[in-house]
């Protein structure tokens, strides 16, 4: 099963690396291997503990921007009462984040499980969190400077994206599928090519995270209502989770207002290359 311990470290871990641009799953498929700890992924009891810590982080996300959320709700009533969308920056905001929610939300349902068992080995990972530091440094290199000046919010900014660039970063953050992929880091890239400086683009991502997050979650939560695994333990790895999951996107709400993605690039070469190295010589 899982002990308090692994549980507590597994559940900040997630709650960390799912917002933090490094692969949450890629983190929760290596981590156990180079520890040696014989915690079987597939089991049922582990399905349930990532259930409990997704649906930690994703509560910790509403609250943190729950008066954003109110003000998206208030916009996406009033353009389907008035039929306009124009001039009502929360209420294209809204919609910018249902278009971008499409892709990964089909295709996550469809395929999620597909990608795991495919790319899901500690091997492979590790390689693809390389790949990931990979598209941090691209994100940077070549993101557009267009809001440079502007002084208008992070959520105002946002919503002046095209539905196209916002349909594009949904495409991108098709490749959180596969372990050793960031959800965050593809979104936060997706934003930088579409134009977005890095606090608007960490804040839509974040936003953009939320109704991603919960659906996975509330799709299994079922299974957190039968019995059969360690509920304590379970309950520790979401307490942990949550915690982990405020302190990052409290710091990286504040560390993206002059920051860049590039010391999230290199740790996950550097990580990468390493779990690659061990992983391979066990």
């Amino acid at each position: 099963m899982i002990s308090y311990f692994q549980a507590v470290v597994l559940g900040a871990i997630q709650g960390v690396t799912e917002l933090f641009p490094i692969s949450s799953l890629g983190h929760s498929v290596i981590i156990p291997t180079l520890l040696s700890w014989n915690i079987d992924q597939n089991a049922d009891f582990f399905v349930v503990f990532l259930v409990a810590t997704h649906l930690a982080t994703a509560l910790v996300l509403l609250g943190f921007f729950w008066k954003d959320w109110v003000k998206i709700f208030q916009g996406l009533v009033r353009s389907i009462a008035f039929r306009k969308v124009k001039d009502d920056a929360y209420a294209r905001l809204g919609w910018l984040i249902v278009v971008a929610t499409v892709p990964a939300g089909i295709l996550g349902l469809v395929f999620q499980k597909k990608f795991a068992a495919l790319f899901g080995a500690p091997k492979s990972a590790a390689v693809f969190l390389v790949l990931n530091g990979v598209l941090l440094f691209a994100a940077e290199t070549f993101r557009r400077r267009r809001f440079s000046g502007e002084n208008v919010s992070p959520d105002e900014k946002a919503s002046k994206m095209s539905w196209t660039k916002s349909f594009g970063i949904g495409c991108v953050q098709i490749l959180a599928l596969i372990p050793g992929f960031s959800r965050t880091g593809a979104a936060l890239s997706g934003g930088l090519f579409g134009g977005l400086d890095h606090e608007s683009a960490a804040r839509f991502a974040f936003l953009l995270a939320t109704p991603i997050i919960f659906a996975a979650a509330l799709l299994k939560l079922p299974a957190l209502l039968h019995g059969g695994y360690p509920r304590g333990a379970t309950l520790a790895g979401a307490l942990f989770a949550a915690l982990g999951a405020y302190l990052s996107v409290k710091f990286l709400s504040k560390y993206f207002k002059t920051k860049t993605l590039k010391p999230f690039a290199y740790y996950c070469v550097i990580a990468g290359i390493i779990s690659s190295v061990m992983i391979f010589v066990r």
